[in-house]
């Protein structure tokens, strides 16, 4: 298993090493993400995904002009972008209606179920299934994702739900990536981050 020290260089400059550390140890060895590369290429991936395990829940905070470059399918004119920047809430309202299992724009569940945890868990189908996986309730998955622990737990029931162990252990960055970001974004990145990993835990 992964070291304290080793965790720190990998994740360099995270103030909560220690938290994460404890929240890895305890939950990775359950869903078999036991070896070196294995680990490594966990630890990639969500490093990537979560700018150093520094942002466990997504950020919505766009302003109107990025509203109409990322998002023009539901931004098609300026005056509604302008409506809608800087609020994040009712930004996750609008783009993840009706998809994932969420309701429409006014249920509120794009933002309820907007994306938190190491990689990021996003829409309600997503919540019901890791909840169901726990035998818990999805009402409590919000608080719980921004635990340690939860955020945690969330990456490796989507780790194991994927069967990324299989592209781990053939070291298939690209395959993991595909797999989990549905394209290639950040692929130099989570390479980056891969190789750093292998060589802190002395593959």
């Amino acid at each position: 298993m992964i070291t304290l020290h080793q965790l720190k260089e990998i994740l360099s400059g995270n103030q909560n090493v220690a938290e994460w550390h404890q929240a890895l140890c305890d939950i990775l060895p359950d869903y078999e993400i036991n070896t070196t590369h294995r680990i490594a290429a966990f630890l990639a991936q969500c490093a990537h995904e979560s700018n150093n395990f520094k942002a466990i829940k997504e950020n919505l905070n766009y302003k109107s002009a990025s509203l109409r470059r990322v998002f023009p399918k539901y931004f098609k004119t300026d005056e509604m972008a302008e409506t809608y920047a800087h609020n994040q809430e009712m930004i996750a309202n609008r783009v993840y209606a009706n998809r994932m299992g969420n309701g429409d724009e006014e249920s509120g569940d794009g933002f309820k179920y907007c994306g938190r945890g190491l990689i990021q868990l996003t829409g309600h189908d997503n919540y019901q299934a890791f909840a169901d996986s726990m035998e818990g309730s999805i009402d409590e998955l919000p608080e719980y994702l921004a635990t340690f622990e939860g955020a945690v737990q969330s990456a490796c029931w989507f780790w194991e739900t994927n069967n990324l162990n299989v592209l781990a252990d053939a070291q298939d960055i690209l395959g993991l990536t595909k797999r989990i970001n549905g394209g290639t974004i950040g692929l130099e990145d989570r390479i980056k981050h891969y190789k750093h990993a292998l060589e802190v835990l002395g593959e």
